[in-house]
């Protein structure tokens, strides 16, 4: 089958401007407990993706993580790049992710604060787009969340220079095991590894809908801290 010929009619529903929070971070969360089948709109919704991943297990498929993001990013030259990240909290503040600081993300950030985030939940016909700015979380939000990780990720963080180079697998998990030897018991957070918030000024949450004809409504921040709503063209 032809690249072309790939597609498909959404049908799992549709989204009205009554439908929607005055705060899209509130909106979010919303979505964001349907995607993870914690809350359900309705017991129809709640057995149609108990279905989806009945029949993903049958098949030896898993879902796709549910927190995952893609995360772009500019150079101060504007040269664009995009990566997934896992989305680790949400609160007042926005969006909240870790990384190190050293990457290839974290120096864009460094350099060019404006980001943006897609998330796509596909079994919902969903999706969520944002924009803002990004802001390094407190040393001691990421210390704490650090230490909740599993050891081996906490090793990982240590062993790997991310987005640099590295002669083999061999070299990597030599360096992994010399870390293991020398954090025998807690591993402290890596001085150049912690948190980023995503403060958005701009969030569309879209529906698929039949015949391409999607909802689209989308907030944007005023400068008095209050939210506008507008429906965009599919």
């Amino acid at each position: 089958m032809a690249i072309a010929d790939l597609r498909r009619e959404y049908r799992a529903g549709g989204l009205d401007r009554q439908d929607l929070a005055a705060d899209p971070l509130t909106q979010f969360q919303s979505w964001f407990s349907h995607a993870t089948a914690a809350h359900s709109g309705s017991r129809w919704r709640k057995i149609g993706i108990a279905l989806f991943k009945l029949w993903h297990a049958i098949i030896g498929r898993t879902s796709a993580d549910v927190n995952a993001m893609v995360l772009a990013t500019t150079t101060v030259a504007g040269q664009p790049s995009a990566r997934t990240v896992l989305l680790k909290g949400v609160d007042s503040r926005g969006f909240i992710f870790f990384t190190n600081y050293e990457s290839r993300k974290g120096q864009e950030l460094a350099g060019n604060p404006n980001a943006a985030l897609a998330f796509y939940w596909p079994e919902l016909e969903r999706q969520v787009c944002v924009a803002g700015v990004v802001t390094k979380l407190p040393v001691a939000e990421s210390e704490a969340y650090f230490q909740s990780r599993p050891r081996g990720s906490q090793l990982g963080a240590w062993a790997s220079n991310q987005s640099t180079v590295v002669e083999s697998r061999e070299l990597l998990d030599a360096k992994w095991r010399e870390i293991a030897a020398r954090f025998p018991l807690q591993v402290p957070l890596p001085p150049n590894w912690g948190g980023f918030v995503l403060s958005p000024t701009r969030l569309e949450f879209w529906q698929g809908r039949a015949s391409r004809l999607h909802d689209r409504f989308c907030y944007t921040k005023q400068r008095d801290g209050m939210w506008h709503v507008e429906r965009l063209s599919p």
